[in-house]
């Protein structure tokens, strides 16, 4: 994402440039309305180049970026956690119906009683 706002702010300052240079060349001329229109656009460029730049990767953001992934880091190694004792939960729970279900085959069947 750095890189696309490096792009950006060197075309914008290219753009800032070009304009300049096309201002100057303008008022050479005596095109006055040539060179307000490459002033304007000049104008702009300068504006794009400033809001892409406090748009930019700042200290401050870095920081938080680092903590948002050592928190993400931390929320995964809890999920990961928590999955194994899940795992071990229905583990215990497939081993206890088998000991119950071999515990039923061994025991002989009882005598129902009667009413005597």
């Amino acid at each position: 994402m750095i890189r696309r706002y490096r792009f950006w702010r060197a075309a914008a300052a290219v753009f800032a440039l070009l304009n300049l240079g096309g201002a100057i060349f303008a008022v050479a001329s005596g095109e006055p309305m040539h060179a307000a229109g490459h002033v304007a656009l000049f104008l702009l460029a300068v504006a794009a180049y400033t809001a892409l730049r406090a748009r930019g990767s700042s200290p401050q953001q870095d920081t938080l970026a680092a903590v948002a992934d050592e928190r993400f880091n931390s929320l995964q190694q809890s999920v990961d956690a928590l999955a194994v004792g899940v795992e071990r939960v229905g583990e215990a729970q497939r081993f206890q119906a088998k000991i119950l279900d071999e515990r039923k085959k061994a025991s002989p069947p009882s005598k129902p009683t009667t009413g005597e």
